[in-house]
């Protein structure tokens, strides 16, 4: 509880290879009364992964898919459609959010309560299109030149390498030094433009407007469609800091240049020096070495859903047949064209 808010987080869930890391950080939040974990995926041992830690902690909810199919982000509308209890602050997280400064959910949970007038609300979020706009605006990233502030922009949403630069720049400049307050922006405000909403914040009221129906593809109706129709504006909470890994165009990239496990090491550390942390961190990983340890046999369970047929595009068919060495200089030819980085300072 905060105030006289109930205090729900969810996550469309899942792989477990990054929510080792955002759990520890949710379970053992006091303020949280309800983690919502929406199950929207076939895999088996990530479902006996999720199974396991709602079994050691009751605060997480498994729930799952209304409709009974997942097919990716498309299933996912059906879940917004249960968020609208009254009295509620709601705090999604993308399963991809891989760190957050301490006490961030408090942090979030208060500037909520206390901007009502926004309909979103979400913290800077490290590997973001706008987020890195503002920071870029702001004279926190320098970059070797101007890039406009677009949701999926080809270099701050698409490229792998971009990404690469950016949490580097952000693990070793601010993380590793623990001096993330530097990137502080304060309050900064948007109206009727689409971003993505790897962390955002919303009241139950507000969703129960629209009974949570969330027509399409819901980034575009949460962050642009709907809040426009009202006459409304969304919000960064700029003195709050979390990092997202990677959007689909980039992790492919970034897992071979293993970011991923930078972070791993970072949480860890964390994790083990904390007293309120440690244990968490420790159940999670006991989890996830069963699961490990019964993967074969897990992949083999039926899954609870219904399954929708994936369509391949042919740019995707072509690169399935090319040899590996063209795929890894396609990877990085951001890095083959440029002289330098993106990144100056």
């Amino acid at each position: 509880m905060y105030g006289n808010y109930k205090v729900v987080v969810n996550t469309a869930a899942g792989r477990r290879r990054y929510m080792q890391y955002l759990i520890p950080y949710i379970v053992s939040c006091g303020i949280v009364d309800r983690y919502d974990i929406w199950i929207n995926t076939h895999n088996g041992v990530d479902i006996e992964f999720f199974k396991q830690v709602a079994a050691k902690y009751p605060v997480v909810n498994l729930v799952w898919q209304p409709d009974g199919v997942v097919n990716g982000n498309k299933s996912i509308n059906a879940f917004y459609k249960a968020c609208v209890e009254p009295d509620t602050i709601y705090f999604k997280l993308d399963d991809d959010v891989v760190w957050m400064e301490p006490e961030l959910i408090e942090k979030m949970i208060k500037f909520r309560a206390d901007n009502p007038q926004f309909f979103l609300v979400s913290p800077l979020v490290i590997n973001n299109s706008l987020s890195t706009y503002l920071l870029q605006v702001e004279g926190k990233l320098k970059l070797d030149k101007y890039y406009e502030a677009i949701c999926s922009h080809p270099v701050f949403w698409k490229s792998g390498y971009f990404a690469k630069e950016l949490h580097t720049w952000f693990i070793e400049k601010y993380l590793k030094v623990r001096q993330w307050e530097k990137l502080y922006l304060g309050k900064k405000e948007i109206g009727m433009t689409r971003f993505s909403i790897n962390a955002i914040l919303w009241f139950g009221e507000e969703m129960k407007k629209f009974a949570g129906e969330v027509p399409g593809d819901d980034e575009e109706f949460l962050s642009c469609i709907y809040p426009t129709r009202q006459g409304m504006s969304n919000a960064w909470n700029g003195d709050a800091v979390v990092a997202h890994f990677a959007f689909f165009t980039q992790r492919e990239q970034l897992d071979k240049w293993h970011i991923l496990e930078q972070y791993g090491e970072i949480c860890e550390q964390d994790f083990i020096g904390s007293e309120t942390l440690r244990r968490y961190y420790a159940d999670v990983q006991a989890a996830m070495n069963d699961v490990k340890d019964n993967e074969e046999e897990l992949m083999q369970r039926p899954s609870p859903y219904r399954s929708v047929p994936v369509k391949t595009t042919w740019r995707a068919r072509i690169k399935k047949k090319l040899p590996q060495s063209v795929q890894e200089l396609l990877l990085i030819r951001y890095d083959l064209k440029r002289k330098g980085g993106f990144i100056i300072g």
